[in-house]
């Protein structure tokens, strides 16, 4: 019994346990990164992060004042001939001259965040 419930809770071959941490990061840093537009309110959920190399996601949830929730999220994809973003499943648009320097902003304050509380961990491993 209790073997079964630790195979539950615990992944059994280092294939799955790799994964599993993986997606813990990315959950944490995405958590991280929505902090960097100020503090998150009451009953909200915001997500900022670095999905692969060339994708950056910006995640929001939030219930207005006839309590609808709503959600958006926004894609960045960095291509070589410029940025563009899609918003809930909508085509792709180029970014404007400001919305890319904001997106460079936040991505290297989320990579300085990153880097701040990964690498002393990453240092004792």
């Amino acid at each position: 019994m209790l073997k079964k419930l630790l195979s539950v809770v615990m992944p059994v071959n280092q294939q799955a346990r790799d994964a599993e941490a993986y997606r813990e990061v990315i959950r944490d840093a995405a958590r991280m990164g929505g902090t960097l537009f100020g503090p998150i309110p009451e009953g909200s959920r915001r997500e900022f992060f670095c999905l692969d190399q060339h994708t950056w996601v910006w995640h929001e949830e939030w219930t207005d004042a006839n309590k609808v929730h709503h959600a958006r999220t926004t894609r960045y994809d960095v291509r070589p001939h410029g940025i563009f973003k899609a918003q809930d499943g909508m085509p792709y648009q180029p970014l404007g001259a400001e919305e890319k320097r904001r997106l460079y902003a936040a991505a290297l304050q989320y990579q300085r965040n990153l880097h701040a509380k990964y690498d002393p961990i990453l240092a004792t491993a």
